[in-house]
């Protein structure tokens, strides 16, 4: 392998910080065409910023003072705090040369003297490809180098707006379910009396939504730590859309998120729905997310945008739910999960 150079890009480094987003751009089109969702330039300068809740840092390797593969590791910092999730993307002219294995070592070894030993990683493909991602170059390298298969996933897409009249459909079909409950919609941060049982339930979404093999703890209940990772999502230039169905005593038990991006990004996201597992079988995860849907489309303009989201392969209901939304599957993903020996 050619001499590579490794080198950490931070915050006061525009042109590294340019560099990496252009191959990391370049890639995802490479590997996914028009579905790889990717996020803008400053979208990606503003996750480097300080945040309570996780660090990320970005590493470059160069060959001959090109960027030719990337690394991404993300730690959290108030819960699971034995994990990282990492990322290497190689530039699709330099690929199987060696250079992913040369960041993912160097990625490892800052797990390593963090204290991470449990490392998790993603890798996408597209959706005609095979459900476990078997053939596929990212998936190969990811058990090449001890990452075990955890989940499969699927990417889903929306065009937007979605019809009032279906948005209205869904939410008189679930209504008669829900008579108990009140529902509530608001763009951007968390109500104060409502902060701490939002995140009392939104925290246990990677527990309770399908894990298949992966090893997750629950998330801390942090309110301050939260409020960082808001101020990170106006700095992105990104604004949260939240519904949430709240029981008798005004506890938060259904929610569901949206995310509207800055407008040069034509992918909006979808992020976590759950609803209790106390309070299910209400079809509060239909009404929650259709009042989203219609609370976003009557307070931005996001008319021909997708909005992307993710479910896991297993996850029927939720799937169903999203399909009468009008997602359609466009991509295919897989989470991927490796323990090293503790250091020393």
């Amino acid at each position: 392998m050619t001499d590579l150079r490794i080198d950490e890009v931070g915050p006061g480094d525009p042109g590294g910080l340019a560099d990496w987003h252009r191959v990391r751009l370049l890639s995802g089109r490479h590997d996914l065409g028009e579905h790889a969702p990717l996020w803008t330039l400053d979208e990606l300068a503003a996750t480097l910023a300080s945040d309570g809740a996780r660090r990320a840092q970005l590493f470059a390797g160069r060959v001959d003072d090109e960027v030719v593969v990337l690394g991404r590791a993300d730690l959290p910092l108030v819960d699971n705090l034995d994990s990282a999730e990492l990322s290497v993307v190689v530039r699709p002219d330099r690929r199987r040369s060696g250079l992913g294995g040369a960041m993912l070592a160097h990625l490892e070894s800052l797990a390593r003297d963090e204290g991470r030993t449990r490392l998790d990683a993603q890798v996408a493909w597209p959706y005609a490809g095979p459900l476990d991602g078997r053939g596929q170059a990212g998936v190969e390298f990811a058990l090449a180098n001890g990452y075990g298969f955890g989940i499969g996933e699927v990417q889903r897409e929306l065009t937007l707006p979605v019809s009032d009249d279906l948005l209205r459909e869904l939410a008189a079909d679930a209504a008669p379910h829900h008579a108990d409950y009140e529902l509530r919609a608001w763009s951007g941060a968390l109500p104060d009396g409502l902060a701490e049982s939002w995140l009392e339930l939104a925290t246990t979404l990677m527990t309770e939504a399908p894990m298949g093999e992966m090893e997750r703890e629950p998330e801390a209940v942090d309110v301050a730590a939260w409020r960082e990772t808001e101020a990170r999502l106006a700095a992105q230039g990104r604004t949260t859309w939240h519904a949430v169905a709240l029981d008798g005593a005004g506890s938060v038990v259904a929610y569901s998120q949206l995310i509207e991006t800055a407008p040069e990004n034509p992918f909006c996201f979808q992020w976590g729905t759950l609803v209790h597992r106390d309070h299910r079988g209400h079809r509060l995860g239909q009404a929650v997310k259709a009042l989203n849907h219609r609370a976003m489309q009557e307070g931005a303009d996001v008319a021909g945008r997708r909005v992307v989201t993710w479910n896991a392969e297993v996850n029927d209901h939720m799937i169903g739910i999203n399909e009468r939304l009008g997602f359609v599957p466009t991509a295919r993903g897989g989470e991927f999960q490796k323990r090293l020996a503790p250091s020393g």
